[in-house]
């Protein structure tokens, strides 16, 4: 049985793990690697690991772009086997697909407008929106703790990872024909931090022979604990005595949701004073209605509400935007508000045209709720870099930059120790992946500290044997 790492090695995107077994290949998840935009294109558009029309079987872990986003381009280049995915994970990639496909669109044109007056070939969109609809059609739903043979001698069981609504660790039993044995492979997908606003905590999984596991978080603690309202409280509090605006980078799945669900506490508690909230994002607008179709996914407490027929993702003050013209009218409004938009590390989506207009304003607040990757434009941000470029433009950050990591959704590393920990068996052999190298690294050592098992980090493109 072998394993070779595709992507997400030594970088927290591209999720892409190849498992060949009993003359089988399974894909874990066929995530976008995200970065420049002409480096993410080089990367995302080739397959340079495997042959599409080689794979057998995709399994998928969660619907984040960095994990499905690639699905579409795989299906069109020749794969037909089967995608396995919750129910959930299935519904967002319907709009979360789409979605992604529009800004292939977007991105190719803006390169090749550079292109052209470089005299550069031009690029075509890694895929279309009716590639992203035909790849749909091969997803085949599973429930959570349903077991399911999806190849000869591999049965498929996917267990809550309280991360996104949806999100999966996958368990794959398998009779290796290869030396006759049985053995228990765990991937984590991206573990959540427990104790969500919305989500279920991640569940404990036992028997584990081998774990194929993320690390974006090793070495580094979040700031706040899950569920900080009254530190939540009072970092909008102190944002919104400026009189400007809040500007909210968010992931329109998962991010928006449990932002919307904590205002909505908040307002009502009177923790914060009653401001307009704007949620501009027409995925992140589509997301929180599939959110209220799967309540299978949430804790007790909002598994209550969803059946006491309130939405736990509305309330009075609440204005949800879908049109380009009133997202104009939005970046042209200066009376305060709070605006909640997509994407979350600021690649694209309409927060570009947000900070845009309100970056250089001192009385305005940035505030970032989730990871951006290394070189993003959220990163630079975040990192407090004075200029950063908004459609090829400087613009100087004047704007207050507030980081709540309470809000994220990745465990960090002393939750992934616990998670680790909490995982039940031998678990012979750890590889790390979803991590920049020196996130994995940390992660590694301080596994090695306490655990038996070899534990190592995946480089690209090597393949393991096991």
């Amino acid at each position: 049985m072998k394993l070779k790492f595709c992507g997400a090695a030594g970088t927290t995107t591209g999720s892409q793990h190849l498992l060949e077994v009993n003359g089988q290949r399974i894909l874990l998840d066929c995530g976008l690697y995200q970065g420049r935009r002409m480096d993410a294109h080089e990367v995302n558009c080739c397959f340079p690991y495997f042959d599409p029309k080689s794979i057998d079987h995709v399994v998928l872990s969660h619907a984040h772009i960095d994990h499905s986003g690639n699905l579409p381009n795989l299906s069109s280049k020749g794969f037909e086997g089967n995608i396995y995915a919750t129910f959930a994970t299935r519904d967002l990639c319907q709009v979360m697909l789409a979605d992604s496909a529009r800004i292939q669109k977007s991105d190719a044109e803006w390169m090749n407008k550079h292109r052209k007056k470089e005299g550069k070939p031009l690029i075509e969109p890694l895929y279309t929106p009716i590639d992203a609809e035909l790849c749909l059609r091969q997803f085949v739903n599973v429930g959570y703790n349903r077991k399911i043979m999806i190849a000869k001698g591999v049965e498929l069981t996917f267990i809550d990872a309280g991360h996104i609504l949806g999100s999966a660790q996958v368990i794959l039993d398998i009779e290796d024909e290869s030396d006759g044995q049985k053995k228990r492979l765990l991937f984590s997908g991206d573990v959540g931090r427990g104790n969500n606003d919305l989500l279920r905590d991640p569940v404990a999984s036992e028997d584990i022979d081998f774990v194929l596991m993320e690390s974006t978080y090793g070495g580094r603690e979040h700031e706040l604990s899950a569920g900080a309202d009254e530190q939540v409280a009072g970092i909008l509090a102190k944002a919104l005595k400026k009189g400007g605006k809040v500007i909210i980078p968010a992931f329109a799945v998962e991010r928006t949701q449990q932002l919307l669900y904590v205002l909505h506490e908040l307002f009502r508690s009177g923790a914060i004073p009653d401001t307009p909230v704007y949620v501009d994002s027409p995925l992140a607008v589509n997301a929180t209605e599939i959110f209220r179709l799967h309540p299978e996914c949430f804790n007790d407490e909002v598994y209550q509400v969803l059946f006491d027929k309130s939405n736990p993702f509305g309330f009075e003050g609440l204005t949800l935007i879908r049109s380009v013209a009133k997202s104009k009218e939005l970046n042209d409004d200066k009376r305060q508000s709070i605006v909640i938009s997509a994407s979350g590390m600021c690649e694209a989506g309409r927060i570009l045209h947000h900070l845009k207009n309100g970056i250089g304003n001192e009385r305005n607040t940035v505030l970032f709720v989730g990871y951006c990757a290394q070189n993003t434009l959220g990163w630079k941000i975040r990192e407090g870099h004075d200029k950063v470029k908004i459609f090829g433009k400087e613009y100087p950050v004047k704007a207050s930059v507030e980081i709540m990591d309470s809000f994220s959704g990745h465990a960090d590393h002393s939750e992934l120790i616990e998670y680790f920990n909490a995982i039940k068996g031998a678990k012979k052999k750890v590889w790390l992946v979803h991590g920049e190298n020196d996130r994995s690294e940390a992660m590694c050592e301080a596994l090695k500290e306490f655990h038996d098992g070899e534990v190592s980090v995946a480089e690209l493109g090597n393949t393991v044997e096991f």
